[in-house]
C-alpha cells in the first residue's frame, strides 16, 4: 500500500529532475546569448570581435540579474536586448514544459507501481508452468502450489494482465533461464520440491523466500527490473511489501490482490499539489530558507537539500490539516535516507526555526481537531 511518505519521495524525485531541467536550460539560454554575439562569418563587413566580447559579456550580466529577479535597467543597445530577452523567453518555455512533462509523468510513474506488482505474482505463474513441463525431477509440490494455482486463476488479475499485456511474453527465453539457473539452483527450493507434503507455512514461506531473494533480490532478475525501472531503487521495497501482503492474505485458495491505494484520486490531488506548490513556492519562503541557512554557515546548499527544505516549507502552508510535527518528522526521514549525514541535524533546525517564525507570522494555519496548537 501506498504511504504518504512514499508519494513525498516520488515528487521529490521528480523535484530533483526538475531542478536538474533548470540547470540545463540556464546554460541553453547561455549558449543562445553566446551564439548571437558570435562573429558572422558569412559577412562581407568586417567583424569587430572585441566589440562582440564587450556585448555578450553585458548581455550575460544582464541576463543573469533577470534571471535572479533582480530589478535592472535595461540596455540602451538593441542587440543586447533581444539577445537577453530571446534568452528568457527560451528558458521560461523550456521550464513551464518540463514542469508540465514532470507533473503528469510522476502520476505514470506511481501508476506503474501495479504493473510491477502484478507483474511479479504472474511470473511465479511463469516458473510454476515450467516446473510442471519438468520431467526428469518431480516438481509437484511447487507446479500445484495452491498461492500460485490461484494467482492463475484470479479474475481481477488475469483482466489486469489481458489489458496490459504481459511482461513474461515478451521474454520467455529470459524466464527459462531464470528459472533454470535461479529458480532450481536454489537450496531452499530443492528442499521444498524433494519434501514431503509442504503445509500451509511451508508454502508461505517458499513463495516469500522466492519472493524475496532470488526474484527481488540480488540476481538476474532483480537487474531485469532495474534495467526497466529507473526509480527500482524505491519502487522494489514498495512491490516486496505488497507482495508480502498478498502472500499473508492467503487463506488457502484464495488471496486479497492488493490495492496500490485506498483513495487513489485523493493521493493524485496531494502529489499534485505539493510538486506544483513546491516549484511556485512564494519567493518569501526562499527568502526565509536563505536566512535561515545563513545563519548555519552554509555556503552551497546540496539541491536535495533545498528540495526538502522548499517541499516542507510548501506542505506546512498548502496542507492545513497535516500536523506540522508530522511534515517535520517525514522530511527529517526523508533526509536519512536521501542527503547527506550532516544534513539530518540542520535540516531538523532549519525546519523548526522556519516553522516556529510561520506560525508567529500567521503564514501556518491549522484546522481540524488536534491541529489548532500544531501537534
Amino acid at each position: 500500500m501506498l504511504n504518504r511518505r512514499t508519494l513525498r519521495i516520488k515528487i521529490m524525485q521528480s523535484l530533483f529532475a526538475f531542478g536538474q531541467c533548470k540547470e540545463a536550460n540556464h546554460l541553453l539560454a547561455h549558449d543562445l546569448i553566446d551564439e548571437r554575439f558570435q562573429p558572422d562569418l558569412n559577412s562581407m563587413q568586417p567583424q569587430d570581435k572585441e566589440l562582440l566580447r564587450k556585448q555578450k559579456k553585458v548581455a550575460m550580466q544582464l541576463f543573469e540579474k533577470k534571471y535572479k529577479g533582480k530589478e535592472t535597467e535595461e540596455s540602451p543597445d538593441p542587440r543586447i536586448s533581444s539577445a537577453v530577452e530571446d534568452a528568457l523567453e527560451l528558458f521560461n518555455k523550456q521550464v513551464k514544459k518540463d514542469q508540465s512533462f514532470l507533473s503528469k509523468n510522476i502520476i505514470i510513474e506511481i501508476e506503474k507501481l501495479t504493473g510491477l506488482y502484478h507483474s511479479v505474482l504472474s511470473l511465479l505463474t511463469e516458473f510454476a508452468a515450467l516446473a510442471a513441463a519438468e520431467k526428469k525431477v518431480d516438481h509437484s509440490h511447487f507446479a500445484n502450489h495452491p498461492l500460485i494455482t490461484a494467482i492463475s486463476s484470479h479474475a481481477e488479475l488475469t483482466a489486469a494482465l489481458l489489458k496490459t499485456g504481459s511482461l513474461w511474453q515478451k521474454h520467455k527465453d529470459s524466464v527459462r533461464s531464470w528459472f533454470k539457473e535461479v529458480i532450481k539452483e536454489d537450496n531452499d527450493y530443492q528442499e521444498y520440491i524433494a519434501g514431503r507434503k509442504p503445509t500451509p507455512d511451508d508454502q508461505k514461506a517458499i513463495i516469500k523466500h522466492l519472493v524475496r531473494k532470488r526474484i527481488l533480490g540480488a540476481g538476474p532478475i532483480n537487474d531485469f527490473f532495474e534495467a526497466e525501472d529507473i526509480r527500482w531503487a524505491e519502487d522494489r521495497e514498495i512491490i516486496k511489501s505488497l507482495v508480502d501482503k498478498t502472500i499473508k492474505s492467503f487463506n488457502g485458495s484464495e488471496f486479497t490482490l492488493q490495492k496500490l491505494s485506498l483513495d487513489w484520486e485523493d493521493d493524485k490531488l496531494f502529489v499534485n499539489k505539493l510538486f506544483t506548490n513546491t516549484i511556485e513556492l512564494d519567493e518569501k519562503y526562499k527568502q526565509l530558507i536563505a536566512q535561515n541557512t545563513r545563519n548555519w554557515e552554509v555556503d552551497r546548499l546540496p539541491l536535495t537539500d533545498r528540495i526538502i527544505l522548499e517541499m516542507a516549507l510548501a506542505e506546512m502552508v498548502s496542507f492545513p490539516n497535516i500536523p506540522v510535527k508530522v511534515t517535520i518528522n517525514e522530511y527529517i526521514e526523508l533526509t536519512k535516507e536521501y542527503s547527506t549525514p550532516k544534513s539530518r541535524q540542520f535540516i531538523n533546525g532549519i525546519l523548526d526555526v522556519m516553522s516556529k517564525s510561520m506560525k508567529d507570522s500567521g503564514a501556518i494555519k491549522k484546522s481540524g481537531r488536534g491541529l489548532i496548537d500544531n501537534k
